[in-house]
């Protein structure tokens, strides 16, 4: 164990984790120079959505060698939807590298992160990194953290920590701030002050081995792989261990592996303190503990905060249902969902009435991943607009609130006021951040947030910083006025042809193209009033003997506008559904005909 350290790198999204990481991956030589993966980046980020989005979603863990010392290296999302994650791995580390920008300086999933590890009691080495942006500004950010520091630790020695300084896309770490950023340079202070400042692991090595579970991976040849540190004694391949549970089990080990490099490498015998990938045991969950035969007692397992939002997830209803998915019953969809639970601690899943199903997470983002995934694998399933959880605290209705960080230019101040005033946001402060930017700190009903990014995104061309986090639950607010405009309906079904687009087109803006196929009730796009409009979307020219010079025009359309997945739960409204295939994103009516919808109009009226 002294020749071990297990650290946990920790930071608010974009911060700069995952590229010191890839400099940790190659400055300490696991790949040959001439291998692939010397020129890639974000190499941990081997999930497909992680690289298309740029974020860390799952946890990882690698390890490198350095003087003789395994280092045990778990990467973290840096996002407040995945901080799941965080909470369930954050226990396997002994210490943590706590990533902040040098120009955004601490951020609210910062203070998130931080907070756990000094409950846990993690020793904290402060990297600022991005010394090289142009508005970085290095005193202010050390200002802030020391700041935090004070207002966040529970024991004297959480506020003695030692502060690097990292470019980390160059792959440079500096002990002290460098006048020349071009300056030469590698990680070997940060790996020399790991080796100083985190301690090695003081588990028992000579009691009877014991292990909570702390991640699970799939492998087509090994099955179930179970991660975790070992909490004390040690385990052999052919080892007899009890998992616990309501009835515990026994189970033998199979395989033993430690982390190497990026890889896993089978051992005879793993000790006390080392992170350990194990097979041989199935049916069992994260949190659970693996003991010696005949020692019942649990370790205490992580507490992950409660899921803020939830979506209604069933089988696809639509009249396009079934064409372009393999998986479309509810039967499949709740066996999918049943298996995501397993490894994705922040879900919560609840079976309704109506044999569809409740599913509940942390955020936006951490559906929109889940039902992107479920796409790409071949689902069909449609969902009802993202609503949040309410609490009954004290006998009175409550809500969730969050943290609401706005960074943008100060030519938007007014946009961002504007429209977060409508959404009942409080400033709690605004401060410049350079003399071109202005960060904004807003308190704020989660329900009031749902679409802010995207819309904000739009209004300032790109250029806001928008982040949140979750602070607690407090008694429910006004009622929001609606947000969005009308849309307008598709009366007929077939195939949606130009001269019907053309008309749409004088209403509002459409979501659809030429030849796409169409039905009853399906938005075909935005209405630039308040009403919803019916409109015949497959509606073509008639022909006649009758011909014209002015008739016979070319008929120009304005691009369908395409929304992403995230774009489409935004822009739903109580009475519509989203249809989502492999091949396509539909939104629609949940009463498709007309005669319907004015059956409910009293149900539909209500839900505004």
């Amino acid at each position: 164990m002294l020749n071990i350290r297990n650290i946990a790198v920790i930071a608010h999204v974009d911060h700069g984790k995952t590229t010191l990481i890839d400099a940790f991956i190659k400055q300490s030589h696991i790949f040959r120079d001439n291998q692939d993966e010397m020129s890639q980046t974000t190499l941990l980020d081997s999930n497909v959505l992680e690289r298309e989005r740029g974020i860390t979603i799952l946890a990882k863990n690698i390890s490198v060698n350095y003087k003789g010392t395994k280092i045990n290296i778990i990467d973290t999302p840096g996002h407040s939807d995945f901080s799941g994650e965080v909470e369930r791995t954050l226990g396997m580390a002994d210490g943590a590298l706590l990533i902040v920008d040098a120009q955004e300086g601490p951020m609210p999933q910062t203070r998130f992160v931080l907070k756990k590890a000094f409950e846990l009691d993690l020793k904290v080495i402060v990297v600022i990194n991005k010394i090289d942006k142009p508005n970085a500004d290095i005193s202010k950010t050390e200002s802030r953290i020391s700041n935090l520091f004070l207002e966040l630790a529970t024991e004297d020695h959480h506020i003695d920590y030692p502060i690097l300084y990292a470019v980390s896309k160059s792959g440079k770490v500096f002990d002290t701030l460098p006048e020349n950023f071009e300056a030469p340079g590698n990680v070997i202070p940060l790996l020399d002050k790991i080796l100083e400042f985190i301690p090695n692991p003081t588990n028992d090595q000579k009691g009877s081995f014991k292990m909570l579970i702390s991640s699970l991976n799939h492998d087509s040849h090994l099955g179930r792989i179970i991660v975790g540190k070992i909490f004390r004694g040690s385990i052999k391949p052919g080892q007899k261990v009890l998992l616990l549970g309501e009835t515990p089990k026994s189970h033998q080990i199979n395989k033993v592996f430690t982390s190497e490099g990026l890889g896993r490498l089978a051992v005879e015998e793993a000790y006390a303190g080392d992170i350990v990938s194990l097979t041989g045991i199935t049916n069992c969950k994260i949190g659970q503990t693996i003991s010696t035969l005949g020692d019942t007692e649990p370790l205490a397992s992580a507490i992950i905060t409660e899921p803020t939002l939830h979506i209604t997830v069933g089988p696809n209803t639509s009249p396009l249902s079934g064409r372009e998915g393999e998986f479309t019953t509810a039967r499949q969809i709740e066996e999918r969902l049943a298996k995501e639970l397993e490894i994705n601690l922040s879900l919560k899943l609840e079976k309704l009435e109506s044999g569809k199903y409740k599913v509940s997470g942390k955020g936006e983002l951490h559906l929109a991943v889940l039902l992107e995934t479920l796409r790409r694998e071949g689902y069909e399933v449609e969902v009802g607009k993202p609503e949040v959880i309410y609490k009954i605290i004290d006998g009175q209705k409550c809500e969730p609130y969050e943290d609401v960080n706005i960074v943008a230019p100060q030519e938007y101040l007014g946009t961002i006021t504007q429209e977060v005033g409508k959404r009942l946001g409080v400033l709690s402060h605004m401060d410049p951040v350079s003399d071109k930017e202005v960060e904004f700190v807003y308190k704020m009903p989660t329900r009031a947030i749902l679409g802010l990014r995207s819309l904000l995104l739009t209004a300032t061309k790109g250029t806001v910083i928008f982040n949140s986090q979750f602070l607690d639950f407090e008694p429910v607010g006004e009622n929001l006025p609606k947000m969005r405009r009308g849309v307008l309906i598709a009366t007929n079904s077939g195939e949606a042809l130009s001269y019907g687009l053309q008309a749409a087109q004088e209403r509002g803006s459409t979501f659809v193209e030429p030849a796409d196929a169409i039905y009853e009730g399906q938005i075909v796009g935005a209405n630039a009033k308040a009403e919803d409009i019916e409109i015949n979307a497959c509606k073509g020219k008639q022909l006649t003997n009758m011909r014209s010079k002015s008739s016979d025009g070319v008929i120009q359309l304005v691009p369908a506008i395409k929304f992403s997945l995230e774009q489409c739960l935004d822009f739903l409204e109580s009475d519509e559904l989203l249809e989502i295939t492999p091949k396509n994103l539909r939104l629609r009516k949940k009463y498709l005909t007309q005669v319907e919808r004015r059956r409910h109009r009293d149900e539909i009226k209500n839900t505004y």
